[in-house]
């Protein structure tokens, strides 16, 4: 991804799913843009890399009678994730600072992308320190 520019668009539709292929999606995704990852519990489990993106921008395709719901009993959203395979293929809910409604398609669901090849950006979410906003490095799990 040489010669991007933070201010570059590069909307592209991508399709992905979960590793049985059970359930499939598509979305509006600029993979140009830094893709997010957290050290959170449940992140650091999952190994979840992520984008935001508005409901709008998502579709599930096929597979949705496969789909379990994981709900954090202090977070504002939820897990997708399917039934058959075990693979979490997107999250979504609510939160203002990032202006509302949103999914977050994990990266790694999506079909023919190379991950070595995308920019990242580190959030703090073990420390609930939100307010430090994104680093090009990442946060310590433990301290």
């Amino acid at each position: 991804m040489d010669n991007k520019t933070t201010t570059e668009t590069q909307v592209k539709t991508y399709v992905g799913g979960c590793h049985c292929g059970k359930i499939r999606f598509e979305a509006e995704i600029d993979l140009g843009q830094p893709v997010s990852r957290c050290n959170c519990s449940i992140c650091t489990k999952i190994g979840g890399c992520s984008v935001i993106v508005k409901p709008g921008a998502f579709r599930v395709t096929a597979g949705s009678e496969w789909m379990g719901r994981y709900d954090l009993s202090f977070a504002p959203n939820h897990r997708i994730f399917c039934k058959h395979c075990g693979v979490q293929v997107y999250g979504a809910g609510h939160i203002p600072e990032i202006g509302g409604d949103f999914v977050g398609v994990m990266v790694n669901c999506l079909d023919g992308v190379e991950l070595t090849d995308l920019t990242y950006q580190y959030w703090d979410g073990r420390h609930n320190n939100w307010e430090a906003g994104p680093r090009p490095q990442p946060w310590r799990a433990y301290c």
